[in-house]
């Protein structure tokens, strides 16, 4: 006794020294190896009970239960039966004498233990483990104890971790199961005496002068069921001890109802009592008697009191997430659905004393939350199958989400439940389109509904109606979406009125369009205002108050532009007939606002509040401008369709559009107008193509200050985007017209006479001499930089059009082709510049490689291999870092491209290529645990294997009709087998994303051309691709893969299922360690000769989970252990 006491006296002063903050990390780690040691010594567990017994130290009475922890998970097979006994009747002793004594964290600790003895024993040793529990459970005085370990078992043995073998899994799942509706019955029982106890003695209060408003409206159409009678009656007022019980309980039926199946154990009497509960979330009753009562007790037990209606929304949010809803359990939701709605109406209910939004105000932020998920959960999954129920009013339903949506005291609540409300009109959309027949029955359902939505989303956007809440949005800091939280909060309001002009587009127009007109009449109007001033114009509009109001008119015009852009296509395709006059209106008041905006210089005038409405002025023209490029589809259907009849108004439409962008066309424009409007310009000239474009004087002056070399140049992206659309005017073919109307010779000419005025300074470098001065050197870089992201776009953009466009734009760009060509040698050194030139050639090889034609494609991949020796190869990866790394994947891109060729041009290039890849570049690669290059390497593998598999397989039709499966003549064994082995080697890393790619490029090459079935894969390497992929799966290093890596397994052993069964299995179980003789044979026998996919994955995953339970069971035996 007196060694255990000395002991414990030392243990104590150990951990105090341990967890002192002066303590060094050194000395930490001794006590560590010496706590460890002592925790690996055989009988250790007596001495921690001991010490628990006796301690009042929180961190001995830690450490000795996670010794009992370690024990019991890890070296419980090796413990003598006797001791097991000692410990599974000691400690729940233990718990049973100190439990109201012990800090919480211990006594859940102490449970857990308790829980995991059961996890093992339960029912075979440890028959009353269960039976414990729910005495605990009955008796009064323990009744809090029993629900902790009830809620600790349902977490630790319904899902067990993987240190139990499926066999025993399975048992516990169905042990538990069993037990369910005993625990079900009980949990019920308590929370409904609780609830009539309390409710007995709860006085009732005085009907309150306002109860008789329209409150009963939705219980009455809801039909409340009987059992649901008292909604009306006070929330009944809890002792202490009841609440906590209460919480307890809900707790543990949130997690069982988490794993059980929704089935009869869950009765109505359960859900009408978690429901009672729910109730206590939105009780505001409770939280005025406190603040009358005033002191801190009082204000602890109201938050109490609502974290139990919290608890209880949670139950009822696990059962609504259950998508799958047996027929016997639909009138239950039903009833679910019915009492909770009450409740949502209870909480949006008006009255003398309460706005809906002071209600919400007084609840609890996360009841709220739960609350808005129900409604998510409830739209989203089981509307459609609720809808039809005529004891269920939809349509009432969606009147109080309108209210509990607007009063949201939160942004974030409030953006939550728009999602709500885009969820509902997705299905409603989806219910229209799949019930063409009724669709107008369907629609005038909600009409009300949504023509409600409508109006107050639009208002909700406009600083008119809503300044307040508006000046609350963050429009500053940027979110994991790159969006501020004024975006976010336009962005979905306008997807909202987007939905609904879907449905229906006639009454949205009407109401959206009249208040995009009033606001900009005060736009328009501005112009009388604009009065000389010292540095050209000024605003002349000073008062505050004036100020103020035209900045409110600003931000809604800049919304309600937007907005308007967003509705641009529904105007077009089987609607442009029907609501041609609509679409008309807006885009004559686009163009015109535009011009105006243009033309009076509203960006350079002098205002009274230049850092607010300066940029106000800037984002309404440059939002007029994004929407009317919003409808440039819409011009190019009215250009083909009533161009004949209305060919003036067009032409006017065009024209005067060119007139407002050609202005902007400048460094002295703020950069966001001027890309809204080369944005513009760049969808006219691709979407649009007028034929008269290029002959308007305005596009003609945008011309020639493009090509004047004296003009300042415009900012990269601006000048791109000009480029472009230049070039677009040239090359892309008119529509509506024949070839021979085109007037290519002339277009030809003039986009040569473009692109040699844009690389005039690129085509005068030097080939052969690299600036050696450090200035001289940067500006050759600005030149390359510059001239080759402009050339890189054009490209682009013409890649995907008709053969006679490509053939003009590589014929004027040829020149600058080959001084790209001659330049990449002298600059291979200089990894920035080398990455533009491969980019661009890479864009060439994908847009215009049969432009270029065979010999001069060969000519650049005969640079490019006899550049990249593999000392420069070496040199990029090893020593340049990630820009050298770009460098090599470029390369690696344009070979893709090269192999990927049908025709003969490139197909002596593939042994110097596979030859590159595998001697060259993967040696350098192989082993680096960077993924960098990795991919683009493999992906080039894949793709010469995929493209040019008779490289490596000839097969014959006479073969194939002898063979009936052709066992094709090999050829380039030796690289086949080389690029197989990199495939498989890759799997031995830890780089998850190369182990996925690699992994769908073999499944793909088995699926397109049968690789799991060639001989050589089948006889050499079939069964060591499996061996890896199992050992990966047992050793859990690519765990999120599991579910591909059992699907690979099954396709490569259904080549030979015989083989894998009677050779492969035996064999590898025989190769696999740390298990014995008795083990293996139980893993092969309880391996079934299954030969579908779904159980022989089970079958996988059963014998890798099983493989590492009987290691871990293996490996926590004392040594010398004899197994029987």
């Amino acid at each position: 006794m007196a060694s255990e006491e000395a002991s414990l006296r030392a243990l104590e002063s150990l951990m105090s020294e341990f967890f002192h903050d002066r303590t060094t990390n050194e000395r930490k780690h001794e006590i560590e190896e010496l706590l460890n040691n002592f925790a690996q010594q055989i009988g250790a567990w007596r001495h921690c009970f001991y010490f628990l017994s006796n301690t009042l130290n929180d961190y001995v009475m830690m450490y000795s239960l996670t010794v009992f922890e370690n024990l019991i998970n890890k070296m419980w097979l090796g413990v003598p039966s006797q001791d097991k006994m000692e410990i599974r009747s000691c400690l729940p002793k233990l718990l049973l004498t100190q439990h109201k004594s012990l800090p919480n964290f211990i006594r859940n600790k102490l449970c857990k233990v308790i829980v995991d003895i059961g996890r093992q024993d339960w029912p075979m040793f440890y028959h009353d483990f269960f039976t414990n529990t729910l005495q605990l459970i009955q008796s009064p005085s323990t009744t809090p104890l029993g629900l902790i370990m009830l809620k600790t078992t349902s977490e630790e043995l319904a899902c067990p971790r993987e240190d139990l073998s499926i066999a025993r899994k399975e048992e516990l799942r169905k042990l538990l199961l069993d037990q369910v509706p005993t625990v079900l019955s009980l949990l019920t029982g308590i929370l409904e005496s609780i609830w009539d106890k309390h409710s007995v003695i709860a006085a009732t209060p005085p009907p309150s002068p306002t109860s008789g408003d329209n409150g009963d409206l939705v219980s009455n159409l809801l039909q409340t069921p009987p059992s649901a009678k008292p909604l009306n009656q006070p929330v009944p007022v809890l002792d202490l001890e009841s609440e906590y019980i209460c919480s307890l309980a809900l707790e543990c039926l949130t997690h069982l109802f988490s794993w059980i199946p929704l089935s009869s154990s869950i009765t109505p009497s359960l859900l009408t009592t978690i429901f009672h509960f729910a109730r206590f979330g939105c009780d505001t009753r409770a939280k005025k008697m406190a603040s009358v009562n005033g002191n801190s007790q009082n204000v602890a037990w109201t938050q109490e009191r609502g974290h139990l209606g919290i608890l209880a929304m949670s139950c009822i949010n696990e059962l609504m997430s259950k998508n799958c809803v047996p027929i016997e359990f639909e009138d239950y939701l039903l009833q679910l659905f019915q009492q909770t709605f009450y409740l949502l109406q209870k909480i949006t209910r008006e009255n003398k004393t309460h706005t809906v939004k002071s209600r919400l105000e007084e609840l609890d932020e996360s009841y709220i939350e739960k609350f808005t998920d129900f409604l998510r959960l409830f739209v989203s999954i089981h509307l459609r199958r609720i809808e039809s129920n005529s004891q269920f009013p939809v349509v009432e339903l969606l009147g109080l989400l309108f209210k509990y949506t607007f009063h949201q005291p939160t942004h974030e609540g409030y953006f939550s439940c728009m999602d709500i409300w885009l969820l509902f009109l997705e299905y409603l959309t989806s219910k229209i389109k799949s019930r063409l027949t009724d669709r107008n029955t369907v629609l005038n359902r909600y009409k009300d509904a949504l023509v409600l939505l409508l109006r107050e989303v639009l208002n909700r956007i406009q600083f008119r109606y809503n300044q307040s809440q508006l000046e609350e949005l963050d429009d500053e800091t940027l979110d994991d979406d790159q969006q501020t939280e004024w975006q976010r909060y336009l962005r979905q309001s306008l997807e909202v009125v987007a939905k609904v002009m879907e449905l229906l587009p006639t009454h949205a127009f009407s109401t959206l369009f009249p208040v995009l007109r009033d606001n900009l009449t005060v736009y328009l109007g501005l112009q009388q205002f604009i009065v000389p001033s010292e540095r050209g114009h000024r605003l002349n509009i000073s008062a505050e108050n004036d100020c103020r109001r035209l900045h409110c008119s600003l931000r809604d015009l800049s919304s309600l532009l937007q907005a308007v852009g967003r509705l641009a296509e529904y105007f077009i395709g089987d609607a442009f007939t029907t609501r041609f006059n609509d679409a008309l209106t807006v885009v004559e008041r686009l163009v015109e606002s535009t011009l105006y905006g243009s033309r009076v210089k509203l960006y350079n005038m002098e205002t009274a509040v230049p850092s607010v409405l300066k940029p106000d002025l800037i984002d309404v023209h440059a939002q007029s401008l994004a929407a009317l490029q919003a409808y440039s589809h819409w011009l190019a259907q009215f250009s083909s369709e009533v161009q004949q009849q209305n060919s003036a108004q067009f032409i006017s439409l065009i024209s005067t559009t060119m007139e407002a962008v050609a202005p902007l066309i400048s460094t002295k424009v703020p950069e966001k107008l001027l890309l809204s409007a080369c944005h513009l310009l760049v969808s006219v000239a691709t979407t649009v193509r007028p034929v008269f474009l290029i002959r308007i004087a305005a596009v003609q002056k945008i011309f020639n200050r493009v090509t004047d070399s004296a003009a300042q140049r415009l900012p990269d992206e601006a000048q791109v985007l000009i480029c472009r659309a230049l070039s677009n005017i040239l090359l892309l073919p008119w529509p509506g017209l024949s070839e021979s109307e085109q007037q290519w010779q002339d277009r030809s000419t003039n986009h040569s006479n473009l692109i040699s005025a844009l690389t005039r300074e690129y085509r005068a470098l030097k080939s052969n001499v690299v600036p050696q001065g450090k200035v001289q050197l940067e500006d050759a870089k600005v030149v390359i930089h510059q001239t080759l992201s402009i050339l890189k776009d054009i490209v682009d953009t013409v890649s995907t059009e008709a053969t006679k466009s490509r053939q003009i734009c590589y014929q004027s760009m040829q020149d600058s082709v080959q001084v790209s060509l001659d330049l990449f040698p002298s600059y291979i050194h200089q990894p920035d510049v080398t990455d533009e030139m491969l980019s661009f050639f890479l864009t060439l090889f994908q847009g215009l490689r049969v432009q270029m034609g065979g010999p001069f494609t060969e000519q650049i991949i005969q640079t490019f291999l006899n550049m990249f020796t593999r000392e420069q190869l070496a040199e990029s990866i090893l020593h340049e870092g990630s820009a050298g790394c770009h460098v090599v994947e470029k390369f690696l891109k344009i070979l893709q491209v090269v192999v990927q060729e049908p025709g003969q041009v490139f197909k002596p290039f593939l042994p110097s290529i596979i030859a590159l890849c595998m001697e060259q570049v993967y040696p350098i690669v192989a082993e680096r645990p960077s993924p960098d290059v990795k991919a683009e390497l493999f992906e080039l593998l894949y793709e010469v294997l995929h493209h040019n598999w008779r490289y490596f397989f000839k097969s014959t039709v006479l073969a194939s009709v002898h063979r009936g499966t052709a066992e094709e003549q090999m050829e380039n064994e030796n690289q086949f087998i080389a690029v197989m082995q990199a495939f498989g080697q890759s799997f031995l890393q830890p780089d998850i994303h190369i182990f996925k790619q690699n992994l769908t490029y073999l499944e793909s090459l088995n699926t397109k051309q049968k690789l799991y079935h060639k001989k050589i894969f089948r006889t050499s390497m079939l069964f060591q691709f499996v061996n890896v992929l199992l050992q990966v799966l047992v050793h859990k290093s690519h765990d999120l893969l599991q579910e591909e890596i059992g699907i690979a397994v099954y396709n490569m052993a259904s080549v030979d299922f015989d083989s894998f069964y009677t050779a492969f299995l035996p064999e590898f179980l025989s190769s696999c360690s740390g298990i014995d003789a008795n083990q293996r044979t139980v893993l092969g026998r309880n391996f079934k000769l299954d030969k579908d996919l779904p159980s022989f994955t089970q079958n996988v995953h059963r014998l890798v989970n099983d493989l590492r339970y009987y290691r871990l069971c293996n490996g926590s035996l004392p040594p010398g252990t004899i197994k029987l």
